[in-house]
């Protein structure tokens, strides 16, 4: 494909220090259980998130312990094909320094892979990673730069799939469609790729209300929402500012209203409808569009055995999270392309031709078998890196995410079509 480098650098990068980068290595001592004498060698591999408290920040804890109870599990195994896995993980902060630094901390430390990792601040940490020609698989899709590197392999279509998803899934019932997003230039994508899915259904396009995000009150957008929705829908994507919308949503909702709210996963999940009151949550009955089966799906069962059991009660580790999950799907196509290789050393350069020549990951049902060949990319400027234009709907019956539809929903015609 065009636009190829070459995946050996000098790495020029002075080494950073453990605690800046906010580092953790799994590893163990002598032969791996099951390991053949030691005779194949280690992989080291990283995993970063933010991990921060601030008010306006995202955390995603969850996702480099997620990555770590993995190498537990997986090394007591014997390790992938005989390697034993180490995981270095990085404290993302959520911010473009912070970013950078976990990055270069990745070239410096020969890292084979950034597996299943959370960040939206893609150009600061792609470009490292492109000059040190270090794959990033299973990237969270929190940024569109993960859909057009050329070292970035994907496993779900991220938010573009997401909100082109959700008009599909509103077009089934909706007739008329408000959509509340933010004020930038991701959110300023939205409406088109809502819209085209509305449009395949003779549905007219959304009422479009561009936000502000983090805003502590969303009161004139709420109203203006209301008003254009009539007795149709309004889905918010607004991250963590989904749940204040729909507070003042609430209260200026009509008792007889007959709208439905909708949303997409990561603006509203599980742990949301939770901590808003379960059963009685204002999300009750919500149209929620997501990349893999609900959380409760028995596909998810050797996840969830692994967190019981490898985990040793870490509670930032939620399975019904879609930053862990993602992370686990991630480590599952780690672990495919390995095997794969069947060779002695993994290195970034490997791990990479492999995965442009084609190794397939089955990952038990979680996503469609997953490939990266130049023939099964969406291959459109935009979103020229995604590989699983596939998602899911679901819906909150009786406080919990449940399946609204059978299997996956193919978006990625309208992918390709949208504007």
């Amino acid at each position: 494909m065009t636009g190829w480098r070459r995946l050996i650098s000098p790495r020029p990068y002075k080494l950073l220090t453990s605690a800046a980068a906010g580092a953790l290595l799994i590893s163990g001592c002598g032969v791996l259980p099951g390991a053949s004498g030691g005779s194949r060698e280690p992989v080291t591999v990283m995993t970063w998130a933010p991990d921060t408290t601030g008010a306006d920040a995202v955390n995603m804890a969850g996702m480099p312990a997620m990555a770590r109870t993995y190498a537990r599990w997986i090394n007591e195994k014997g390790g992938i094909d005989g390697h034993e896995l180490r995981v270095l993980t990085c404290n993302e902060q959520d911010d473009a320094a912070g970013a950078s630094t976990c990055a270069r901390r990745a070239a410096d430390e020969n890292v084979a892979a950034v597996v299943g990792s959370y960040s939206r601040h893609g150009r600061a940490f792609l470009a490292p990673l492109e000059a040190a020609g270090i794959p990033y698989i299973g990237g969270y899709g929190a940024s569109s730069d993960e859909f057009t590197s050329y070292l970035s392999y994907p496993v779900n279509g991220g938010q573009p799939a997401l909100v082109a998803g959700n008009g599909e899934q509103l077009a089934a019932s909706c007739e008329q469609v408000s959509l509340v997003r933010p004020d930038t230039l991701v959110g300023d994508s939205m409406p088109g790729l809502l819209d085209a899915s509305l449009s395949r259904r003779d549905r007219p396009a959304s009422y479009d209300i561009s936000a502000t995000e983090e805003a502590t009150s969303y009161d004139a957008e709420a109203a203006k929402a209301l008003d254009e929705a009539g007795d149709g829908c309004v889905t918010a994507v607004l991250g963590k500012g989904t749940e204040t919308f729909f507070d003042s949503f609430r209260r200026l909702e009509p008792a007889d209203s007959r709208v439905r709210i909708s949303s997409v996963l990561g603006s509203v999940g599980q742990g949301l409808i939770d901590r808003t009151g379960g059963p009685d949550s204002p999300f009750e009955g919500a149209l929620v569009t997501g990349w893999y089966p609900e959380s409760g799906d028995a596909r998810w069962n050797e996840m969830r055995e692994v967190i019981r059991t490898y985990a040793f009660g870490d509670d930032r580790i939620d399975p019904a999270d879609t930053g862990v999950q993602t992370t686990w799907i991630a480590y599952t196509a780690l672990k495919a392309v390995i095997e794969a290789m069947d060779r002695p050393d993994i290195t970034a350069g490997g791990i990479s031709v492999s995965l442009n020549r084609g190794t397939e990951v089955d990952t038990g049902g979680l996503t469609p078998v997953l490939r990266w060949r130049f023939q099964d990319l969406v291959g459109t400027a935009a979103y020229g890196r995604i590989v699983n234009g596939r998602v899911t709907f679901q819906v909150v019956r009786d406080g919990r995410l449940t399946a609204d539809k059978k299997g996956f929903v193919d978006v990625t015609q309208t992918l390709v079509n949208a504007r």
